[in-house]
Formats: C-alpha cells, structure tokens, sequence
C-alpha cells in the first residue's frame, strides 16, 4: 500500500495559553472583527439575511410536523391544549435555546472574533493545554463538526422540498413535478457555487427582511381575531400542561418542535461575519418577534371559531395565505429556502477551510471567488459531494416530512455538543465560580438532552441518517489527524540538525545562483528534499531557505507578526510562515512582500523544492490496518502542496522517498 504526498504539510501551532478573557471582554472582541466600517442597521441587515435564514424557513413546517403522524404513534389533535401546548414549547425553546444560550452566552465565547465548533474548540484547546479532560473535548468537538456536514446535507433538501410542496396549493397540477422541480433547483443552486456569492448575497438582506415582514403579516391576520392566543404562548404553564395530558406522546412531540429553533447554532458559526451585537439586535428586535407571530397566526387559524383544525393542521403556514397572494408568497418562501440552503452551503466551505488548516482535513483546492473578501471561497470537491448527498436524500425521503426525523438528530447533538463546551468556556476560560456557572450549564443541558433523546426515538426513521454521516466523517477526520501526526513524528526521527548539514554540505556540493525554498512539516531537522537534492544532484543555490508553515489556532495573524528568521550563516536560513486558520496561505504573495535574508524575492529566481513521500505499511501500532489504509487514501487524494500554498508550477521541483508509519 504507498500514498504519494507532498512534504510542507502545514503544521498547526498552538500559542501560550493567554489570560483568558472574561465574557464581557470577548463580546468587546467580536464586536471590533473586521466590523468598523459598517453601521449597526447595516450589519443587522446583513445578519437577518444570511444568518437567520435557516431558521427562518422552519415556520414552514415545524408547527406541521408536531400534529403529523410518525410511524405508530397517533397524532395529536389540534384543539386547544394540545395548540397553547406546543405553542407554548415552541416559545420557551426559542426563549432558552437561541435567545439565552446562543444570543446572550455562547456569542461572548469568541476566538477573536470568529465563531463555530471549531473556532471555540481552538480556543479551548490553547487555553487549557495539557488537562486531562482537553482530549475528550477535542473529540467532541471534531464530531460537533462532522454533525455540522450532515446538517449542511439535510438543510438544503429539508427547506427546498418543503417550499417546493407549497406548489400544489398553487394548483394540484404541481403535486406529481415536486420532486423535480426541488432537485432542479438545488441543482442549479450548486452550479452557480463557483461564481461566488458576492452580489448575490448583497440581496440577501432585504429578501429576508421582506420574508420575514410577510411571516409576522400573515400571522397577525389571525391573531386579530384571537388575541388571547398570545397571552397563551407566553405561558409556560400550557406546556405543562401538554406533558400532563399526554405524556409519551408530548415528549415525542419534542423532536418535532426542536425544528424551531434549528438554525440557531448557525448564530454562532457566522458571528465572525457580523460580530455579536448585528445578530443579537436583528434577533431580539425582528427576527425573533416576526416567527413568533407566524406560529402564533398558525395556532389562531386551526383554532377559529367554524375552522377545520384537523385538516388545516395538515399544512398550517401554506394555508394561512391568502388565495390571492398565494403565488408570490410561495415563490418568496422558495426564495427564502435557497438563501437558507446558500448560508448553510458558505458555511461548509468556510468550516472545510478551518479544519484544513487545523489539520483535520487533508488539503484540498480552495478557490477564493472575491478579490476583497478573504472568507468568500469555493471548495469544489466539498461543493459536488454536498451536492450529490442532497439530491440522494430528496430522492430517497419524497418529502419534508420523511426528512424531518432526520433533521432534528444532527441538530439536537451538535446543540449538546456546543453545551458540553461552553461548560468548559465558562469554568475554565472565564473563570466562573461552580454556584454560578453549574445553574445556567444545568438549564441548557435539560433542554438539549430532552431534545436529542425524543429524536433519538426517531433514528429508525430517518434519525440514522445525519448519525451514519457523522460517524463516517467524524472517523476521517480524526485518521487524517492522526496519521499526520504519525507521518511528522516519523520523518522526525530520521532527521538530522540543520546547523550540522549546513556545515558539511558545503564541501560535497557546487554552489549555483538562485534562490531554493526547501518546504519543510517540521520547524526542526533538515527536509528530505534537501538531502535528495545534495545526494543526487550535488548542487547548493546561492540562497537556501528552510521554509516551514504553521497554522496558529486563531482566526488570523497580523502580517507583522506572519515572518520569522533564523540566519544560519553560508546562505542557509530557515523561515516560519505563521497564518491563522482563517488567512489565506499564499506563499508567495508573503515572500514578494519581505526583505529579509539579504535580498527580496524573485520568484524567477526562486525555486520550490518538494518532498513527495510514499507511504508504505509499517508495523508500528499507530494505526489500525483500516484506519491506515483510509489514511493512504486520503493523501493520495488529497490537493497537492504547489495548490495550497498557491506555489508556481513552472518553479517547482518534486524530489520523491519513501515512509514507513
């Protein structure tokens, strides 16, 4: 079994663990990331459109899926009880889940101003370096992440399908071309990934104001007429009420009404975008109130005096609207469906990004598609297999409600994941006392444990799915994490000091003219390219640079800081590149900006030397003979170091060695 790789694999840095800071200090943080130049409104405008879509779009069938029947267990009536209830737990989960937790909480948490499983996973990582209880949280944290990629699956052909369904309201007619007109649509949607989303997005923000002006109209139209339904929401007592009655069946109900609030964790993922005050305002002060209107025009509908509740419950939010706007408002909640399917998908790039450069992801082409805007990229591989993945799900699941069990599993675990770590954040980062930290850490972990175990019922449903998708992708990361380790320590052993090889090659080989950059995965030790080189070719250039990338676990580093030189005399130096896991690794365009080792760079005078090795099996416990051979696999599909550090073809020289794990 052999595996071609590229030597330069870049390494990822871990800092001195800072003082960590407080919440308030954090929030401080977020707030100044890249957020200066633009006003409040204008990043809240920004927020409602690409953060809030996915759980913008759950009006469109959370309230259903609650009432419908899954499997053996009958459904719920639609009378009063049962409508204040989930009304009232729809409410309170939004009230607990996304305003407290999320808004108010977990955004403070930043790792300079970005956010994500990842980002706070990094800045857990730094701060508590070497306690015992750092290496489950990494764990957790990476299948935090693998869940995020089956999310990034089910959202698209959750929230397209279910809009797509609204077509048959329009006219019958559309009920047999459902299916193909939903995966057109995602079709076209991945296609266009490529041409970047930069004007597209500018829309975003006021499509979704729009959207959710008409989610708050269309539920006041019913509210009106039974205002006391309000009244009835707010009150926690109704939910208990519900439990009372039904029991089983409520706590069932559960896994449908945590479609609400799917989304919220996307709060979080995108904070680095906004910072943390846009998406509090846009929530507490639009967002928030216009879903809750929605779901509350929903109940009043079913709930009208001479209504048919028990088949209006059947699809509440498309037949609230009036016949005569029903066309433009389906078209505008498609509309919506596509933003929602859009966020998710930028978002699987961005996360593909940060775990590449962390090191839990083999390299891969990243094409960055705005000449101002760093974080606008396109992965294409991560494009096509989300593509292929989401298509497969619209035709294995036929609708959005087969799709919805599957839906709430991936959510619900990352949710718990992300409490599991804000524990960590608020005792071992902020520093907070046991009596005040335990309360709040106790209150989020009942809700998400009451959440992921009703939707764990649901696994032989449909739940299996987003599991089996972590469980694949969570086994990956972790073999590729792992291998390279392996593959540094390995190539470590057989190295010798640089000082010593500097010394004695200087009499075994001809010195030509030029520049030679040696990449090398270890900031210590001499390349095997530059042995290669000196064994076969007996030559030295004039100039040669030891060049080693790290990847520090923060979002960015200052290009003052990005440069550091060793000078080892003879015209030997060795060079750290440091980026944050959210800077673009361009070497070059680093190397033009810098003169130091006694001249600038020209790079048609430079020339990169690359170590590819080949990986054979070794009999070395490290890795299992399965995980190894996925190991092999991945390198030799991985992207080639020339791609990533964005190196010129035409200045690139590949010396070749074998390496045992």
């Amino acid at each position: 079994m052999s595996s071609d790789t590229p030597d330069g694999l870049p390494v990822s840095g871990v800092q001195p663990a800072a003082e960590p800071a407080s919440g308030g200090e954090a929030a401080a943080a977020s707030d100044a990331h890249g957020h200066g130049k633009a006003s409040l409104g204008t990043l809240a405008v920004g927020a409602v459109g690409v953060v809030f879509g996915d759980i913008g779009t759950s009006p469109l069938y959370a309230f259903r899926e609650t009432f419908a029947q899954h499997g053996d267990i009958p459904p719920i009536q639609a009378d009063p009880v049962h409508i204040f209830g989930v009304l009232s737990l729809v409410f309170w989960s939004m009230m607990i889940v996304v305003t407290v937790k999320y808004v108010l909480t977990i955004t403070r948490a930043d790792n300079k101003g970005e956010g994500g499983s990842l980002a706070l996973l990094a800045l857990i990582s730094r701060s508590t370096e070497g306690a015992r209880w750092t290496a489950p949280l990494v764990l957790l944290g990476v299948f935090a992440t693998a869940l995020f990629y089956g999310d990034s699956m089910i959202t698209p052909a959750m929230s397209v399908l279910s809009a797509t369904e609204g077509l048959q309201y329009v006219h019958p007619g559309f009920r047999g071309y459902i299916i193909p007109i939903a995966v057109s649509i995602l079709i076209l949607l991945f296609a266009i990934q490529s041409r970047g989303t930069h004007k597209v997005g500018r829309a975003f923000g006021p499509i979704m104001m729009l959207y959710f002006s008409t989610l708050a109209g269309l539920g006041l139209m019913y509210i009106v007429a039974m205002p006391s339904i309000i009244l009835e929401t707010l009150n926690p007592w109704n939910a208990v009420v519900f439990f009372m009655t039904d029991g089983f069946r409520a706590f069932f109900a559960m896994g449908a009404v945590v479609l609400a609030v799917t989304g919220a964790e996307a709060l979080y993922a995108d904070m680095g975008h906004f910072g943390r005050r846009p998406i509090a305002l846009s929530w507490v002060g639009f967002v928030f109130p216009a879903l809750l209107l929605n779901y509350m025009g929903q109940g009043a509908m079913v709930l009208a005096p001479g209504a048919d509740g028990e088949a209006l419950i059947r699809d509440p939010f498309f037949l609230m609207i009036p016949d005569a706007i029903r066309l433009p408002v389906i078209l505008l909640a498609l509309t919506a469906t596509i933003i929602a399917s859009q966020a998710v998908i930028s978002g699987a790039f961005s996360l593909t990004q940060q775990a590449i450069q962390l090191g839990f992801i083999p390299r891969m082409q990243i094409k960055h598609t705005s000449a101002s805007a760093a974080g606008q990229i396109y992965i294409p591989v991560v494009n096509w297999a989300l593509m292929v993945a989401v298509i497969l799900l619209v035709l294995f699941f036929r609708s959005s409600s087969s799709l919805a069990a599957a839906y709430g599993i991936a959510v619900t675990g990352a949710m718990f994941i992300d409490t599991i770590l804000l524990a960590a954040v608020l005792l071992a980062l902020w520093r907070w006392p046991l009596w005040k930290a335990l309360p709040l850490v106790a209150v989020f972990l009942i809700v998400d444990i009451g959440y992921f175990s009703a939707n764990l019922i649901k696994v032989p449903d449909g739940g299996w799915v987003p599991l089996v998708i972590g469980l694949v992708i969570f086994t990956a990361l972790t073999t590729w994490s792992r291998g390279r380790a392996l593959m540094r320590q390995s190539m470590a052993e057989g190295s010798m000091p640089l000082e010593v090889f500097a010394k004695s090659a200087l009499g075994s080989a001809a010195r030509v003219p030029g520049t030679a950059v040696f990449m090398s995965s270890s900031e210590t030790g001499v390349p095997s390219a530059l042995l290669h080189n000196i064994k076969h070719n007996k030559v030295l250039h004039r100039r040669v640079i030891i060049l080693t990338v790290v990847i520090e676990d923060v979002p960015s580093v200052p290009p003052g800081e990005r440069v550091q030189v060793v000078d080892l005399g003879q015209g030997f130096y060795r060079m750290t590149l440091r980026f944050g896991f959210m800077d673009d690794t361009d070497v070059p365009a680093v190397l033009r900006a810098i003169d130091v080792c006694g001249a600038p760079f020209d790079m048609m005078q430079t020339s990169f030397f690359l170590s590819r090795q080949t990986l054979i099996s070794g009999a070395t416990k490290g890795l299992p003979k399965w995980r190894e051979k996925i190991f092999a696999w991945m390198l030799r599909n991985s992207a080639t170091a020339m791609e990533f550090f964005r190196l010129p073809s035409n200045r690139v020289v590949e010396l070749g060695s074998q390496l045992r794990l």
